[in-house]
C-alpha cells in the first residue's frame, strides 16, 4: 500500500487526467490506482524520481552510456496509448518496448484474460522488467522475450492488439499488421527524424483504416548490433495536446504499400462498424464508477479487517478530494475574472466545471458515509 503521500499524488493526477480528457476509461482509472508506480521503479534512482506528475519518469540510466537512458511515458500518453487499443478482456497483447513492465501490468488489468508478450531488445531491461513482473506476481501472465522489436513476434500471431512504443516509420508497420488479427488494432507513433504521429491502425478482413492523433517527438529509433543485442530508445516529448474528439471535417487519404493500403479517414471506427468498438463506451468515468473503482481498489488493497486503516485510507481519499474541490473553485473563480473577453467561451467553461465539482463533491460524500 502506498503511503498518504503518494496516494494523494496519485488521486490528484487521476482526476486531472479525467478532467482533461486524456483519461476516459473507468477500468483505465481503476488500473492506475491499484498498479503502484514506485514498485516498476529501481531503489537506486527513486530519489530522482517525482512520482505522480504528468511526466515521464526514469526507470533505467547506465552511467556509462547516458545515451541509454529510458522512460516510462507520461500518464496522459499512456492513457492515451491503452484507450486506442481499444482492449477487451480476452485480448491478446504485442508491447514492442518493455517500459518497465508498467504499461503491460495497466493493460493487463484491462484485459485479463488474453495474453501478454513483451518484446525488449536491451537484455537488462528486460531483466528488470521480469523481475517487476515477478513481484508483481505477473510474471506467468505478462512475458519478456529479448528480441528485435521491429520483427514483431509472428510465430504467436495473429495478435488482437499491438503496442509500439517507440518511434517506428512507416515502413516498418506494415510487416507488423500483417501480424494482426481480422479486427485487430495497432498503436504506435509513426514516422522519420524527430517528428511522429501517433497513430491507430484497425484491421477489418484485408483492409486497413487509421486515424491520427498527436504528433510527438521522439529521440531517434535505433536498431544497431552492440554487445550482441539490439538496443531500442524510444523516449517521447508531446508537442501538441490530445483531442479528445474522435470527429473532424479533414478529408479521408491513403498510404499504399505493397498489399496493405492504410485508407486514413478521421471516424475510423464509424467507418468499420466492428463491435464493441462502435457502441457508446459503456465503461464511462462518471461521480458513481469512480466511487465503485476506489472502493473495489481498498478491498483488495488494503487489510479490510481493520477499521483504523481503513479509516486513514478514507480519510486520505477524501482529503485529496477536498483539495480537489477547491483547485477547482480557484479556476472557476479566475474564469469568471475574465468573462469579459469572449461570455460565451466562458459560459461553457463555467458548465463543464460545475459539472466536475459536482462529480467531486458526489464521491467524496459517498466515501464519507463509509468512514467509521
Amino acid at each position: 500500500m502506498e503511503n498518504r503521500r503518494l496516494l494523494r499524488s496519485k488521486i490528484q493526477l487521476l482526476f486531472t487526467l479525467h478532467f482533461k480528457g486524456y483519461l476516459r476509461d473507468i477500468r483505465l482509472f481503476k488500473a492506475f490506482l491499484d498498479v503502484p508506480l514506485k514498485e516498476f521503479i529501481p531503489s537506486e534512482i527513486q530519489n530522482q524520481v517525482r512520482f505522480y506528475s504528468d511526466a515521464p519518469v526514469l526507470f533505467y540510466l547506465d552511467e556509462e552510456n547516458p545515451e541509454s537512458l529510458r522512460t516510462i511515458s507520461a500518464p496522459h500518453m499512456i492513457s492515451i496509448m491503452l484507450q486506442e487499443l481499444v482492449l477487451n478482456e480476452n485480448d491478446d497483447l504485442l508491447i514492442l518496448g518493455a517500459k518497465s513492465g508498467y504499461i503491460a501490468v495497466l493493460a493487463h488489468k484491462l484485459a485479463p484474460k488474453g495474453k501478454i508478450v513483451i518484446l525488449e531488445a536491451n537484455s537488462k531491461i528486460a531483466k528488470i522488467t521480469a523481475e517487476n513482473l515477478k513481484n508483481q506476481n505477473l510474471n506467468g501472465e505478462i512475458e519478456v522475450i529479448v528480441k528485435n522489436p521491429l520483427e514483431g513476434f509472428p510465430e504467436l500471431s495473429p495478435w488482437q492488439k499491438i503496442l509500439v512504443t517507440g518511434a517506428i516509420t512507416q515502413e516498418r508497420i506494415f510487416p507488423l499488421l500483417e501480424q494482426l488479427n481480422s479486427e485487430g488494432v495497432l498503436f504506435a507513433p509513426i514516422g522519420k527524424n524527430y517528428l511522429q504521429t501517433y497513430t491507430q491502425i484497425i484491421r477489418f478482413e484485408n483492409e486497413f483504416y487509421g486515424k491520427k492523433y498527436l504528433q510527438v517527438r521522439f529521440t531517434p529509433l535505433m536498431t544497431q548490433i552492440e554487445l550482441d543485442e539490439l538496443k531500442l530508445i524510444t523516449d517521447i516529448e508531446e508537442l501538441e495536446a490530445y483531442t479528445v474528439s474522435h470527429k473532424t471535417d479533414k478529408p479521408k487519404n491513403a498510404f499504399h504499400s505493397g498489399n496493405i493500403n492504410i485508407n486514413y479517414t478521421s471516424n475510423v471506427l464509424e467507418e468499420v462498424r466492428l463491435e464493441p468498438y462502435s457502441k457508446k463506451n459503456s465503461n464511462e468515468i462518471n461521480d458513481e464508477s469512480i466511487y465503485d473503482a476506489i472502493k473495489d481498489h481498498m478491498k483488495h488493497t488494503i487489510d479490510t479487517k481493520s477499521k483504523n486503516e481503513n479509516r486513514k485510507y478514507l480519510e486520505n481519499i477524501n482529503t485529496s478530494l477536498e483539495q480537489i474541490k477547491d483547485l477547482i473553485g480557484r479556476l472557476k473563480r479566475g474564469i469568471k475574472e475574465t468573462a469579459a473577453a469572449d461570455p460565451s467561451s466562458v459560459e461553457k467553461k463555467i458548465e463543464l466545471i460545475e459539472k466536475y465539482q459536482l462529480e467531486v463533491k458526489s464521491v467524496q460524500n459517498r466515501l464519507k458515509k463509509d468512514i467509521p
